[in-house]
């Protein structure tokens, strides 16, 4: 299985672990490495700098070979954190950064400063020949099979589009929950793919058994859109408490989102009340189940160490 993607980060399996908010922590990147892939934590799962900086010396002093790690930056001004992340990744080191949300300019420049490599989430071919320009050393295509906030764009037409108008190599982000997806994505012209739910159910994450579990019980079929969590449209799964709450934005918040002054603020409280819930549902007890997921959770029928999930990937 060897790619452009193996290659960059000289892993043996061109597999990403994504970076999920809540989820991924070092215990799972750790035996990703293991595995033979790369695994991603997205700064912001630690309160402090000192927890992220923590996490990276950890994460050195544990590295195999054959596997690699990163984390992952928002880089829009929303994250107030990240100038200071950036700062203390570049720092210690880390194999590769992955940036979302903004540009990502500053983070290309100062990382390369250091050797690490710079990864886009992009969701499609405008996007990605921009931060081709600015540098990039790879680009996450975020298509319309992925968990959390999807793109809008097919994984075939959006990997055969930025495949052939970019030089840089395309990592497939949505819709691989088994080795015949990866094979497809390959086939598409992706050197590599970013696979997340799956690894929700996982022995070594940080949620509840009942996230876990819900992974295991409800499949593709079971996802759907929300905008009650930050206001921008997010798949998650679709449990009684969701069914109640509705995915609409409701009609008093759609009349304030026309207001230009208050629009900002409307959006700053629904994502601080949709982020409060999504973490209470996650890692305690509530029947306010708000689980983010993937369809890729169709292929998922247990509760597996890493190890065991990543050999249903490559195997």
């Amino acid at each position: 299985m060897a790619t452009k993607l193996t290659e960059l980060l000289q892993i043996k399996h061109p597999i990403i672990q994504a970076p999920m908010f809540l989820v991924s922590n070092v215990a799972m990147v750790q035996e990703a490495m293991k595995g033979g892939i790369a695994g991603c934590i997205p700064a912001l799962n630690y309160r402090t700098l000192d927890e992220l900086r923590d996490a990276l010396k950890l994460l050195k002093r544990t590295k195999v070979n054959g596997g690699a790690f990163g984390f992952n930056l928002i880089v829009n001004k929303s994250n107030v954190k990240y100038k200071e992340q950036l700062k203390v990744i570049c720092e210690e080191g880390c194999d590769f950064i992955i940036t979302s949300l903004g540009s990502p300019e500053e983070t290309i420049n100062q990382a390369h400063r250091v050797g690490i490599k710079v990864f886009c989430d992009v969701t499609d071919l405008n996007f990605a020949k921009k931060v081709e320009g600015l540098g990039a050393d790879a680009i996450i295509a975020v298509n319309n099979e992925a968990g959390g906030h999807r793109g809008n764009i097919s994984p075939k037409a959006l990997i055969e589009t930025i495949s052939k108008n970019c030089e840089i190599p395309v990592i497939s982000a949505g819709g691989v929950g088994c080795k015949a997806d990866i094979d497809k994505m390959l086939g598409y012209g992706a050197a590599g793919v970013s696979v997340g739910s799956p690894f929700i159910a996982s022995e070594e994450a940080n949620v509840t058994n009942e996230y876990k579990q819900a992974c295991v019980d409800y499949g593709a079929e079971d996802i759907v859109m929300t905008e009650r969590i930050s206001g921008t449209p997010c798949t998650v799964i679709n449990t009684p408490y969701v069914q109640k709450i509705g995915t609409k934005s409701t009609w008093i918040e759609n009349l304030l989102n026309k207001n230009k002054k208050l629009k900002k603020w409307v959006k700053m409280i629904r994502f601080s009340i949709g982020m409060n819930a999504t973490k209470n549902a996650a890692t305690k007890a509530t029947y306010k189940t708000v689980w983010v997921a993937g369809p890729s959770i169709e292929h998922t029928n247990a509760i597996l160490p890493v190890k065991e999930i990543i050999k249903k990937l490559v195997n």
